[in-house]
């Protein structure tokens, strides 16, 4: 805000944008103005959008679900050349801008764009652990619920809501109810597994290039995280289909009716799931010059995450639920071919320590405060 006239704080419903603006606002005393776009009498304020908000030139405007009033970004673009001031405009977003035609390149150079995710491992309060947070997920009210049931209530209903409202409300689509929840629960039961679009088209009875239409949109929701092969070594067989995950555990645990810590430990779905939640937490607290990677050949060499920078990969992850883990040959392999400086096993509790053959076992809060920060 000290640098752009534009900021937008982009996220998935419920996760905290609003709050966030809003202190944001207290912190600026009367010198902010707020409009909500899912109230009519709000939008009904900009119809006329340039001439109100020439009004405001001297003031902070925050402009919360943007991505319901397109057109808006080009009426922000001249305003902000006539009147270039830093921290202008604050837009709240619960679409990704990709997904909204014309808004990327309308505000190229005025705009930076920020995403606000659940609340992650490192941001948890002393009473929290990290055993709820994976449970429950990272949305405030579903962490914060005063019981489990409370929780999954809450995430019973949000989940509702992005079927029978959210997706035509964010895009302008309309997809059947029926058929959403189903994709949901295929993405739920396949959750780190290879996306194969065909398997799912037939599930449930559309076209491949449907189900990879409705797939953008739950990324562009925030929902589910698409993490993409390395394959620069053209000299192996690779699988070159991405993996897909569930990104908040919260919302996957619901989904297949996981109730309770224990219930998950038993569950054949417990090592995807602490998987997806590795990578989650992983990708929240990157720094912006690496990039996430799965690495899987034909021969059996497999590598859950690739830590890349530019075009080298400088650290090969395994994942494993078990605190002490038996490091499989074929991520061996992936850091023979890889040669990624750096190698590691991620459990839940593990103590740190190296192995023979220089890989470092280390528990997840450990490698996100102690390690990622180094690569």
């Amino acid at each position: 805000m000290k640098q752009y006239p534009a900021v937008a704080i982009l996220g998935p419903r419920q996760v905290g944008k609003t709050t966030l603006a809003k202190q944001i606002a207290d912190g600026k005393k009367n010198n902010t103005i707020y409009l909500d776009l899912e109230k009519a009498a709000d939008r009904s304020l900009l119809h006329d959008a340039h001439s109100y908000l020439e009004i405001y030139k001297n003031k902070c405007v925050i402009l919360d679900e943007v991505q319901l009033m397109p057109d808006l970004f080009s009426v922000l673009r001249p305003l902000i050349d006539e009147h270039r001031k830093a921290g202008r405009f604050i837009l709240l977003g619960s679409a990704s801008p990709a997904l909204v035609k014309g808004v990327s390149e309308t505000l190229a150079g005025r705009i930076s764009y920020k995403e606000l995710s659940p609340i992650g491992i490192t941001e948890l309060p002393e009473k929290i652990s990290m055993r709820k947070h994976w449970l429950r997920g990272g949305f405030p009210d579903s962490l914060l619920a005063k019981s489990d049931a409370m929780s999954q209530q809450w995430l019973s209903d949000f989940i509702r809501s992005y079927v029978e409202r959210d997706m035509e409300l964010l895009f302008g689509i309309s997809i059947s109810n029926s058929t959403l929840q189903k994709l949901w629960t295929m993405v739920a039961h396949t959750s780190g597994n290879v996306w194969n679009a065909e398997t799912y088209a037939r599930s449930i009875g559309v076209t491949a290039p449907t189900i990879l239409r409705y797939m953008d949109y739950m990324e562009g929701s925030f929902m589910i995280r698409r993490l993409q092969p390395w394959f620069q070594n053209t000299k192996k067989r690779l699988v070159k289909s991405p993996k897909v995950y569930v990104r908040d555990t919260g919302i996957l645990h619901q989904l297949l009716h996981i109730q309770s810590h224990d219930s998950l430990l038993s569950n054949p779905i417990v090592g995807a799931s602490w998987e997806g939640y590795v990578v989650e937490q992983i990708a929240q607290n990157i720094s912006a010059d690496l990039q996430l990677y799965y690495y899987r050949t034909q021969d059996g060499a497999e590598c859950d995450l690739v830590l890349v920078k530019g075009i080298t990969p400088v650290a090969c992850i395994e994942i494993k639920h078990s605190n002490a883990p038996t490091v499989s040959k074929g991520f061996f392999n992936s850091v023979n071919d890889l040669k990624a400086k750096q190698n590691f096993v991620i459990t839940p509790a593990s103590k740190t320590f190296t192995t023979n053959n220089q890989v470092t076992v280390c528990n997840l809060e450990d490698f996100i405060t102690s390690f990622l920060n180094k690569l």
